[in-house]
């Protein structure tokens, strides 16, 4: 566990990055600080492992003072993962993510097969191991930066932006490589960022700091998206906090309708008579969903004898059958027939379900979430 017991940070112009910051981030969970530019978020996190000095209060890891360990010692126990990966461009990538391992004693050897280890758990593969970080994508560069700050097996994880650099769809890729490895390994981790979407994506717990270092709300991320303390967390989280609030609403209880399908490489004359609406979902051998063929294809000038990967509508996204409300919601909106692909965990489909379908489940959930809020109340007016 990470405290801040009242941390204090002042500069001799009169400027307070952070203003008695006091919360506690739970062991083996990731608390996000999240919140204006400005508002102190880096500067609370390099308080932990030294790099910044608090001018008053403490910080406190597993109830020692962060103080009163020396910075040297106390790193070697905290990771540290910046936006730009901050990779030595003259070392090959194993031997990146190997640089602690050989500071810390272990033979050259050791460190090797550690750090292959740590590559293959953050996605890379082997071949990339002897290139250098020039010759490496973005994303994959971020991937190392995990990668060299695992390489200790830290109990604390320090993350500054780690994501921010990267395109979306690459981000995408990451965020849910963090998910599977935190959920792997379980380290104490605080997570920087500015944007709310990623906050809520990934953290278990959510600290919102106002310009000038104070903490504004400190809570989950279902309860900051459903019940804001104030108006300035409610403009921060976004009008829209009711549909992020449905990423925490399961899917699972959908009805699912049972789609025509046809198989790529099957005869165009198949497709005729299993179109719905002009639209027929096209699987790959291994039932996976590829994309929607529609009418027009089939009696057009691109018609051809079978139906070819070239002729599908990639529009829409897929939505998991343990996914969210609002992940299912959007693969019905962005589906170009109007009826959102749902996918098993093998990637096959499961069936589809129109907006309108998700949408009554959508009430019945607030119907339910409204009722829970309303019992302490009215248990507390009875008695």
């Amino acid at each position: 566990m990470i405290r801040f017991d009242s941390a204090t940070k002042g500069y001799p112009d009169g400027t307070v990055a952070v203003d008695r910051l006091s919360l506690e981030a739970p062991s083996g969970r990731t608390t996000v600080l999240v919140g204006p530019s400005g508002c102190g978020k880096t500067t609370t996190l390099r308080m932990v492992n030294r790099m910044i000095e608090p001018t008053s209060g403490r910080v406190l890891i597993d109830g020692r003072d962060a103080a009163s360990i020396r910075p040297a010692e106390l790193r070697r126990g905290i990771g540290y993962v910046i936006q730009q990966a901050g990779l030595f461009p003259h070392r090959t990538v194993i031997d990146n993510v190997a640089t602690v391992p050989l500071l810390l004693g272990h033979s050259r050897a050791q460190a090797r097969r550690r750090a292959a280890e740590l590559l293959e758990l953050v996605g890379l593969s082997a071949e990339l191991a002897r290139r250098y970080p020039a010759q490496l994508s973005g994303g994959q560069q971020q991937r190392v930066g995990v990668a060299r700050a695992l390489a200790a097996d830290p109990p604390v994880m320090l993350m500054d932006e780690p994501f921010s650099a990267v395109d979306p769809v690459v981000r995408e890729q990451l965020h849910m490589e963090f998910l599977r490895i935190q959920a792997e390994l379980s380290k104490t981790i605080i997570f920087v960022t500015h944007d709310i979407d990623e906050a809520v994506k990934l953290g278990d717990k959510i600290a919102v700091l106002r310009v000038g270092g104070t903490l504004a709300q400190f809570s989950t991320p279902a309860e900051l998206l459903s019940n804001p303390r104030d108006s300035f967390v409610a403009a921060f989280v976004g009008r829209d906090r009711g549909y992020r609030a449905l990423a925490f609403a399961e899917a699972e209880a959908l009805h699912l309708c049972q789609e025509e399908t046809v198989r790529i490489g099957e005869p165009m004359s198949a497709v005729a008579d299993r179109q719905r609406d002009g639209w027929v979902l096209v699987l790959d051998d291994g039932g996976a969903p590829l994309g929607w063929l529609a009418a027009g294809v089939v009696t057009g000038p691109r018609t051809t004898s079978r139906v070819e990967p070239s002729q599908l509508h990639l529009g829409g996204t897929l939505a998991g059958q343990d996914g969210s409300l609002r992940e299912a919601l959007d693969a019905a909106l962005s589906s170009p027939s109007g009826r959102g692909v749902i996918v098993d965990a093998e990637g096959r489909l499961a069936g589809t379900v129109t907006a309108s379908q998700v949408l009554a489940k959508i009430e019945t959930h607030a119907v339910h979430t409204r009722e829970q809020a309303m019992r302490p109340v009215v248990s507390e007016t009875a008695s």
